[in-house]
């Protein structure tokens, strides 16, 4: 049983904190901006210990683990005046989830090490879902003795786990994986859209292309809500346009063209203005004409 810390408590972070300790085993001293979704976890899960600050719940810990919104906000539970790396000791093990930018990846692991700890990037995929169900994926960057040493922690909420390559690396397969997956609900969404107009049976159609070449996990797993018009669940447009942007500025540094993912970054935008921020990433079909239901 290791002493973790865990900074931040959001939907992803609250129950990923709660796999630690049902299915770890594992000590747990918790931080969060908001001290009563703090409490709330303790009082949920019978245990636990709160902390006012970073550095009060990383003190005397093996592995310090964080999920928070952005880069600012990591800077400031790492390196702020209560940051949680003023009180690490040698030896321990940051392990971040927060979706954040390879630079302040590659930043923290430089001085995480020059204070005589790790620092790995681990950034996941899987949405609130995945994080409820332990089922998330993790794609980690990071130096391979320290990522060992938190693996078997990382895999109490987690169905696949991997070392992809050094400080960064994590963070560039996430942005691989939104690049990838705006592609993916964009087309999902057309396809949708055109066959309600063209009068067909939409869950005959799904049902039976589902079994070919365009399947995917968004179409197992999103086809009926969107269909219905229903977006109360899953990952918001609002994360979604904060990780694109991410994605964006870093092909500008390596000379990447994203001409689609760029298109639906503005897509997800319309999907702002007319106040579905926090809907389903999945609710660009609302953007295109149809017979579907209204929005539930």
């Amino acid at each position: 049983m290791a002493k973790v810390a865990w900074i931040g408590l959001g939907v992803m972070g609250y129950p990923m904190a709660g796999h630690l300790l049902t299915r770890g085993g594992h000590e747990l001293a918790v931080y969060n901006r908001s001290p009563a979704k703090a409490a709330s976890w303790i009082d949920a899960y019978n245990a636990g210990t709160q902390h006012a600050t970073p550095a009060a719940a990383a003190a005397g810990a093996d592995f310090v683990f964080a999920c928070v919104g952005n880069d600012d906000d990591l800077r400031e539970v790492t390196l702020g005046p209560d940051g949680a790396f003023a009180a690490m000791r040698a030896g321990t093990v940051f392990v971040d989830h927060t979706t954040a930018s390879a630079e302040v990846a590659r930043a923290l692991h430089a001085e995480a090490q020059a204070r005589g700890f790790s620092f790995i990037d681990a950034p996941v995929s899987g949405g609130q879902a995945g994080a409820e169900t332990g089922q998330l994926t993790v794609m980690c960057g990071g130096d391979k003795e320290a990522f060992e040493r938190a693996e078997s922690l990382i895999r109490c909420f987690a169905r696949a786990v991997r070392l992809i390559g050094p400080a960064g690396s994590g963070q560039l397969s996430k942005m691989v994986n939104q690049i990838a997956i705006a592609g993916i609900v964009q087309g999902l969404s057309e396809a949708i859209a055109f066959a309600e107009n063209a009068g067909l049976d939409v869950p005959a159609v799904v049902e039976t292309i589902s079994k070919g070449a365009a399947q995917s996990w968004q179409m197992d797993n999103r086809w009926e809500t969107m269909h219905a018009r229903r977006f109360d669940f899953g990952f918001a447009v609002d994360w979604m346009r904060k990780d694109l942007g991410i994605c964006l500025a870093e092909a500008d540094r390596n000379g990447s063209a994203l001409p689609v993912a760029e298109l639906v970054d503005g897509f997800y935008r319309d999907v702002q203005a007319k106040g579905g921020g926090r809907w389903d990433t999945s609710s660009l079909i609302t953007r295109l004409p149809g017979p579907g239901p209204e929005r539930t």
